[in-house]
């Protein structure tokens, strides 16, 4: 679609900025997620804290950038830590 007045021209292109800018931080987000959760179902107790702590790093990043919502970012951390807590309360237990 092409603009007809300048201002939405240059609408089109911030726009597209923007939209390249968002993917990185989304994406950034996802890989640091899909690592702990490989690290969690592959039963690689020693990484996950780091892992955790560096997709948390991901999402407060992401928020405050304005890529995800506040909110988002709290439930995905508060759902991984779930996952960590249950498999290092696991490794606890077995070693005991």
């Amino acid at each position: 679609m092409v603009a007809n007045k300048k201002s939405a021209a240059k609408r089109i292109l911030i726009a597209e900025k923007n939209r390249l800018y968002n993917r990185y931080w989304k994406t950034r987000c996802k890989n640091a997620a899909k690592n702990f959760t490989a690290a969690v179902s592959g039963g690689e107790r020693e990484r996950v804290s780091d892992l955790l702590s560096e997709a948390s790093s991901a999402l407060d990043k992401a928020v405050t950038k304005g890529v995800i919502h506040r909110n988002t970012a709290s439930r995905r951390k508060s759902r991984m830590a779930a996952l960590a807590n249950g498999i290092l309360k696991v490794a606890a237990e077995n070693a005991e």
